[in-house]
């Protein structure tokens, strides 16, 4: 959904604090996340109502909501909700099976978080952003922000960020809601406006009047408490918040009073930053109907194999770990990895120990093949090649009679032999131990942030 004013239409003034080529930002926020990970690895869940919680076991009635899909939203199940009150709003499925006095029709899903699967499915999610955008800030496991300047225009980025839902979808089986406007906090407040699934643009000049109807609480940063203090003092909209005085609002509020202000007036000039470097690089690609053609399936390894090393490359990073992720019917994950003595930069390498890793696999029915590259290192200068780590291994302590027997590749310190291990657990639950660090979550103005807000 794209909005407009029709007095604005064909306006671009420059906001406050922005550079003469206005942004082009990106709000990427999956719609109720957890559930839609437990749908994904479930598929008869879809259309029913799912609830995720937090310390919940199955059977008990202990935990906190840390997720709930719409459907169940519509019984009153709400994100930080105590399990033992959602439990009364919507029975669980089993239990109501067996219960006369209650209605299966009116009962729903619960399920543990599962972290690990959840990130694995992030980290599909986070391969396409990156693809998207040269500059990406993950503010959670489930959302993104994605600057969009250097690689679109105003007029085509609704295409853009079309295809960005579209692929999401698609490759990773989950769907997200897109805002796209001049700023960070006008994007963030986009892509909540039409969940679920939802795509809305705000260009530039549009900011203003695109916020002015909406209720204070959905300008960024303002949270429920500071919402009722608001609205307190005569601020129920937006544009309320827009046009209230400065001075006012930093004697209620502080240096926050001012900053949110600015917010619903479309003035806020930070950049998309990351946090910190990736932990990982990695390509995947699913088959449109799962395969048994070995030759299909070799071609598609190298060609990813291919990809993830060119994108290394590409970025100056040389890597350790190489892994092979394999997705087998229904929605099993199985991955193998295997640790080099030191990181190198080889794309050879790569292709030839994701072949040797996929043997076991090749002829077997797949649905998807990915390739990975992990233990990265960002150093300048040229990159050592395999056979240079092999050799200062059998040279060290003064000891060059050391040499490694077998194959160099196989000579790995206890660390990485113990990443391999990891990486070798197969099942459902997701592929191997994470290896990226999860992004620190984004604080919202009035306080730390709560568990509702992480999965919307």
């Amino acid at each position: 959904m794209e909005y407009h004013d029709p007095v604005e239409m064909g306006h671009s003034a420059r906001l406050p604090g922005t550079s003469s080529v206005d942004r082009i930002v990106c709000h990427v926020d999956v719609d109720c996340f957890y559930a839609a990970c437990e749908r994904l690895r479930e598929p008869p869940l879809r259309g029913e109502p799912v609830v995720v919680g937090m310390g919940y076991e199955p059977g008990s009635d202990a935990g906190a909501v840390a997720t709930a899909s719409y459907e169940a939203r519509e019984y009153g199940v709400e994100s930080a909700q105590a399990i033992s009150e959602a439990l009364e709003r919507l029975p669980r499925k089993i239990d109501a099976a067996q219960d006369d006095d209650l209605d299966v029709a009116d009962a729903g899903f619960y399920r543990p978080v599962d972290m690990e699967y959840y990130e694995s499915v992030a980290g599909d999610i986070r391969e396409i952003l990156s693809e998207y955008a040269d500059v990406v800030r993950e503010v959670s496991i489930d959302e993104a922000y994605l600057d969009l300047t250097e690689r679109t225009g105003w007029e085509e980025v609704e295409s853009v960020a079309t295809a960005l839902k579209s692929e999401i979808a698609e490759t990773v089986g989950v769907t997200a809601s897109v805002g796209v406007a001049p700023t960070m906090s006008a994007a963030k407040v986009a892509s909540d406006h039409d969940k679920p699934d939802g795509l809305v643009v705000v260009e530039p000049g549009e900011v203003g009047p695109f916020f002015a109807p909406l209720d204070v609480e959905e300008v960024h940063g303002v949270g429920p408490v500071t919402a009722s203090e608001l609205q307190e003092i005569g601020i129920e909209t937006a544009g309320d918040l827009a046009a209230a005085d400065p001075a006012r609002l930093e004697a209620k509020f502080g240096e926050r009073g001012r900053r949110v202000a600015r917010f619903a007036r479309g003035d806020d000039d930070r950049a998309v930053e990351p946090r910190g470097d990736p932990k990982s690089l990695s390509r995947e690609s699913a088959f449109t109907e799962a395969t048994t053609d070995p030759e299909r399936q070799t071609d598609r390894l190298l060609t990813l194999a291919d990809a993830v090393a060119e994108r290394a490359r590409r970025r100056e990073v040389s890597y350790r770990t190489i892994s092979i992720k394999v997705v087998t019917p229904p929605f099993d994950v199985h991955t193998r990895a295997e640790s080099l003595p030191g990181p190198v930069d080889d794309p050879e390498l790569v292709a030839s120990i994701a072949t040797d890793l996929f043997a076991e696999f090749e002829g077997t029915q797949i649905r998807k093949l990915g390739v990975r590259v992990s233990n990265l290192s960002f150093a300048d200068g040229d990159q050592p090649s395999l056979q240079q780590w092999a050799g200062e291994e059998a040279g060290e302590a003064g000891n060059p009679g050391a040499e490694p027997e077998g194959d160099p590749r196989a000579q790995t310190d206890a660390s990485a032999t113990e990443a391999t291990e990891q990486a070798t657990v197969e099942g459902s639950q997701g592929e191997e131990t994470a290896e990226r660090e999860s992004p620190e979550a984004e604080q919202p103005a009035d306080g730390q942030r709560r568990l509702g807000d992480f999965d919307r």
